[in-house]
């Protein structure tokens, strides 16, 4: 069993009722998402890794973070593969949700209620996956975020997710990250960008509700100097 919480230790969680303006709405919309699969940014990155990694010595396919992991659509995928996995959520219940799913094979994972604005990482991580929550962190702690995901990322490591993009509808919320693609591509500076797919279009929710996303798709592999 990894040893990941008692090597890098939690900052004080903090909290704020206006940490976003749905925080209240997540029992909902882990319920709508129940059985969806895993995320085609991560699934195409394992098919780089696969594809392009050294096979190392050891037990599994490396150490992975899913950042923000919810229910664990991803984490399930990661470790059905044979990846260790530190699932990381702000939301307490994201976390007993994951660790309810049955199919799991929990020796190679461990998990945290962390919000963003604390995050800690372990150092020499394989594989950093954030599907659609890193925009989920306030504009004034996403540069420190930004910072530790890059830094904890060891070289020729990959990272995969969704960033918000500046015409997306919840660009007004003042509590989200939202980026243009120029800032996008700065954010990127020190990787290969394997994918940047932009997307933009109206549509709907997990909720049902009607939204115009913008939004980009990222996979990109850390420089190795």
């Amino acid at each position: 069993m990894n040893d990941f919480m008692k090597r890098w230790p939690l900052s004080p969680i903090t909290s704020s009722p206006d940490t976003d303006f749905f925080q209240h709405r997540w029992t909902d919309y882990y319920q709508a998402i129940a059985g969806r699969p895993p995320r085609e940014t991560l699934l195409k990155t394992l098919t780089y890794v696969e594809a392009e990694s050294t096979p190392r010595p050891g037990p599994t396919m490396g150490l992975a973070v899913d950042l923000g992991c919810g229910d664990g659509r991803d984490t399930a995928e990661l470790l059905r593969r044979n990846w260790s996995v530190l699932a990381i959520d702000g939301e307490k219940e994201a976390i007993t949700r994951l660790r309810r799913r049955r199919e799991l094979n929990r020796t190679y994972l461990e998990t945290r209620v962390q919000k963003f604005e604390d995050l800690t990482l372990p150092p020499e991580v394989d594989l950093i996956n954030a599907s659609f929550s890193l925009p989920f962190c306030p504009p004034e702690h996403f540069a420190d975020l930004w910072d530790v995901i890059e830094t904890s990322l060891k070289p020729g490591g990959w990272f995969c997710g969704q960033l918000f993009g500046d015409r997306d509808s919840w660009a007004a919320d003042g509590n989200m990250t939202h980026h243009s693609r120029t800032g996008v591509e700065q954010l990127l500076a020190r990787f290969q960008v394997r994918q940047l797919k932009e997307a933009e279009h109206d549509g709907q929710t997990a909720l049902g509700e009607e939204k115009h996303w913008h939004f980009y798709h990222i996979v990109a592999r850390k420089q190795l100097q």
